[in-house]
């Protein structure tokens, strides 16, 4: 199929495409945007489609991959917030709702717990809580980003463990 015909093609499946992307996604903004990233990816990898074959198939393939990929990608960054949760909830940042004479007493136990941490998983934790991104702290102590982000994981996993009477 020539690009012409295949150009040609998506046209005419772009109303279809946009009714099965409202379906997924039950948000006119979104569908819209799902659609743009499914035609792109279709004009990208178009060299992948075989010629003779169902091309509204593999269309909707695309979008219903890129739909779960940015489903899965959105429920990463919920986890990682909901992690930030966590660490409130033990106490290490402080906020209107732990201005208790209790709360305080608490960041100071649990504030000795994070100092008895090895400076490799104590620094790259205090500074992510403190604000810094990923890089920033991957640059700053001159280490891999991955490692960064297993050293503060195996930080939270450790004062997590130590700090089961603090949760709720």
């Amino acid at each position: 199929m020539t690009a012409l015909n295949f150009n040609d093609q998506l046209l005419k499946m772009s109303d279809v495409l946009k009714y099965f992307a409202l379906s997924l996604t039950r948000d006119k903004e979104q569908a819209e945007d799902l659609l743009q990233d499914t035609l792109m990816k279709a004009l990208t990898y178009q060299d992948k489609f075989t010629d003779n074959t169902n091309l509204k198939a593999w269309l909707h393939t695309i979008m219903k991959n890129t739909f779960i990929n940015n489903y899965r990608k959105s429920q990463r960054t919920r986890t990682v917030i909901t992690t930030r949760d966590d660490v409130e909830i033990v106490g290490l940042v402080a906020g209107p709702r732990q201005d208790t004479p209790d709360s305080r007493l608490s960041l100071k136990e649990v504030m000795k717990f994070v100092n008895l941490l090895e400076p490799q998983y104590r620094t790259p934790f205090t500074m992510h809580n403190k604000g810094y991104k990923y890089k920033e702290i991957a640059e700053e102590l001159n280490i891999p980003i991955g490692t960064v982000k297993s050293r503060i994981h195996l930080a939270k996993q450790r004062l997590m463990a130590q700090l089961r009477d603090f949760r709720r």
